[in-house]
Order: structure tokens, then C-alpha cells, then sequence
């Protein structure tokens, strides 16, 4: 693990960020601020630079992985079938690698949320180390794991309930407001941002034309759009709100989220060829399903030229784990790790034997093995105080806004 100077954490930070809408990126470089956690999600390309790039963490099964899992990327959402599920819920970066890659990245995010959860270094401990035994357990299993409302406990049934009982009235009354008998966006500074006019046409002009290709045009009618902010790692890229007919006005409205994807941040550090995708949504999207138990009610691509997004429904940060449900529910922390770390194994065990992947089988021998699991929890813990360190030399930089 290669340590950096002060001056070149900035440096990467920067680079890796260029091009990026400026107003938003001082959104992202602020949220940076509040801790190493928050840090820690914001830079996803600087574990993997850091990442040995020789060495018995990459003797591992290749597997399909999210490649930024950390605890705030879960969250609840409705599948296609409109059932409540809990899942790993965040693409952007997902590759083929050594799965080893993926724990690791998550142990790290449990010791350096630990602090923001007044627990002691031992305590983080144990509970790292207690979420990897379930995840070697859960691989040796071979089991697939789906979490939906009758099979959740704690906080995360807390979220699929509230996420089952949520009326779409309720959610579009809370982000909308009717003018002339039609719903139109509220502009919320902590949540979007009025357009200009020429990306108002480019964005109406993408749903146009998906929805002139789909079944049912209709629901696809925009009513309005607005930029979104949202997020950590991804702040400054395209991103939108979308308001459309959905299933009739005004209260059968939905919100549509439209986010522009980009080259996994792991790529430049991969050894393994990767499919040739013909976008970057179509790999985010095909890796998504590919992992998922069960995939959201909307999930399609669109492509702009050379450019291309990822249109969901849009998915409020209510519905996601977050360091301040954790912390009020400390009690709970174990039992909702397990049930992160079961989805970690069973996403990679769904995914197994597609496209150059290892077959379920090389999986669950690799679970059985007893040199790796000390070596890659070592690594976290150790990988973590070198978090902590460039989230200091970040914030003592006088190079990006205070």
C-alpha cells in the first residue's frame, strides 16, 4: 500500500473529478468534509489505486461486484413485480475482479463508520470480523439470499414497511406541487436545481424517444424535469428528475431518476478482460440484473450519441441505510450487517459462471479456505487509519474550497 503525499490526494482527487459540473462538485467536496466515512465513499478510485497490486488478495475467485459496497449503498426498492425488496443498490462501478476486492472495500467502510457510531476499535473490530465470518459462511452455503418484507428484521423491516405503507400520493405531494390541475416540480436546494433551457430539450427529447419505442408511450408524457442532486462518489455528473404521466394525473404521477454513467472508477486498475460493453449503462444495468434477486419496477437504458444514462425510478434517500439510522439503532448493528454481508455472497454467487465469472462452485471452495480471511481483515483495519490520514491531509489542503 503505496502512501501518498498531501499534495498528491488533492491532485487525484481533482483529476479524477475533471469535467464534472462545478456546482455540484463543490457540493461533493463539502460532503467530503464531514468525516472519513463520507471521505471514504467520495473516493472510491483511491482504494483501488492503493489496492497491492500483487499479492494473495487477488489469488481469488473472479466475481461480479458493485465494486464501491460500503453501508450506505443499500437501500429498499420495488421490483418488478411491485414486491418490497432490500439489495445491494448502487452499479456505477461494477466489474468483473477478484472478489476479495468487494469485502475488503466493505469491512473498510464498517471500521471507518465506526467512529460516527461512538464505537471502540475493539468493538469495530468484532464486528467486522463478524461480518466477514458470515460472508465466508454465507459463500460456503451457496445459498441465494433475497430480503423482502416477511424475511427482514430490524432496521431493514423498518424500511420495507415503510416503503410497502408509503402512499405515491403522500411522496409526490412532498417533491410536487399542482399548478392548473398538473403536478410540477418543487425546487429543493438539498434535492435539485432549475435547468436551463437547452438541457430542459436534451432530457425531454431522450424520454420522447423512449417512450415513442415503448408499449405504453403514454406513461413515458414528461410533465417536468429538473437537475438532481444526490449522492456521494457520482456528485457532478448528469443527473436528473424526472416527473412524468406515469399512470394518470395528478396522483398517479411518477419521479423518474436519469443518471449519466461513466467508466467504472476500478477500470484502469483491472487485470481481468472485461465484456465489451456497448455503454456504460448497458454494463451497469446488465451487471445489476445479473447480481439482483430481484431488479427494480424500472430499469432501461438511454443512450445520447457516445453518452449514455441509467433511468430508475427515482429511489429517496429515506429509503436507504444511513450512519444516523445506525446510530439509533446501534443494537441492531450486527443483525444488519448479516443481513448486508448475505447479499454481498449471494450477489456474487447469482452472478457466478456468467461471462468469464468463476462458477459457483470455485466460490464456495475459496469460502473454505483459512489463509486469506485474517490477511484481508488485517488490510481493512490497516487501510482504514490510511483513510483517516488523507481525509485530514484533505481537509488541511488549501487547494480545493474550504
Amino acid at each position: 500500500m503505496a502512501k501518498q503525499s498531501k499534495q498528491n490526494i488533492v491532485k487525484e482527487i481533482i483529476q479524477f473529478n475533471q469535467g464534472r459540473d462545478e456546482r455540484l462538485l463543490d457540493l461533493k467536496y463539502q460532503a467530503m468534509r464531514a468525516n472519513p466515512f463520507s471521505f471514504f465513499r467520495g473516493t472510491c478510485h483511491l482504494f483501488y489505486q492503493d489496492w497491492p497490486e500483487h499479492g494473495s488478495l487477488n489469488d481469488a475467485p473472479l466475481a461480479w461486484i458493485c465494486g464501491d459496497l460500503h453501508l450506505e449503498n443499500f437501500g429498499s426498492f420495488k421490483g418488478d413485480n411491485r414486491l418490497v425488496y432490500f439489495d445491494l443498490n448502487d452499479f456505477d462501478e461494477a466489474v468483473l475482479a477478484p472478489c476479495t476486492w468487494e469485502i475488503s472495500r466493505f469491512l473498510t467502510s464498517i471500521f471507518l463508520a465506526a467512529d460516527n457510531l461512538s464505537c471502540s476499535e475493539s468493538e469495530a473490530f468484532t464486528l467486522a470480523k463478524s461480518a466477514l465470518d458470515n460472508y465466508i459462511q454465507a459463500l460456503s452455503n451457496g445459498h441465494l439470499d433475497s430480503v423482502e418484507t416477511q424475511t427482514a428484521q430490524g432496521l431493514v423491516k423498518e424500511l420495507l414497511v415503510s416503503l410497502q405503507l408509503r402512499k405515491r400520493k403522500d411522496f409526490l405531494d412532498n417533491r410536487t406541487e399542482i399548478v392548473n390541475q398538473q403536478r410540477r416540480l418543487k425546487i429543493d436546494p438539498k434535492r435539485n436545481f432549475a435547468l436551463e433551457e437547452s438541457r430542459l430539450e436534451k432530457v425531454r427529447r431522450l424520454i420522447d424517444d423512449l417512450g415513442s419505442k415503448s408499449k405504453n408511450s403514454d406513461f413515458f408524457k414528461v410533465l417536468d424535469i429538473a437537475g438532481r442532486i444526490a449522492g456521494n462518489g457520482s456528485l457532478g455528473l448528469e443527473r436528473y428528475m424526472i416527473l412524468v404521466e406515469g399512470n394518470g394525473s395528478p396522483d398517479k404521477n411518477y419521479l423518474l431518476d436519469l443518471k449519466a454513467q461513466t467508466g467504472s472508477a476500478l477500470a484502469k486498475y483491472l487485470k481481468v478482460t472485461q465484456p465489451n460493453w456497448q455503454t456504460q449503462a448497458q454494463r451497469a444495468s446488465t451487471i445489476q440484473k445479473n447480481m439482483q434477486g430481484t431488479s427494480p419496477a424500472i430499469l432501461l437504458t438511454v443512450e445520447d450519441g457516445e453518452q449514455s444514462f441509467l433511468l430508475k425510478e427515482l429511489q429517496p434517500k429515506e429509503d436507504k441505510v444511513n450512519l444516523k439510522q445506525l446510530k439509533q439503532e446501534i443494537n441492531n448493528f450486527e443483525q444488519l450487517l448479516k443481513t448486508m454481508t448475505n447479499l454481498a455472497a449471494s450477489s456474487q454467487l447469482r452472478a457466478a459462471g456468467r461471462s468469464r465469472s468463476d462458477i459457483p462452485d470455485r466460490l464456495i471452495e475459496f469460502a473454505s479456505q483459512k489463509d486469506w480471511p485474517g490477511e484481508i481483515l488485517s488490510y481493512s483495519q490497516n487501510y482504514s487509519l490510511q483513510v483517516k490520514q488523507d481525509y485530514q491531509d484533505y481537509c488541511n489542503s488549501d487547494v480545493l474550497l474550504q
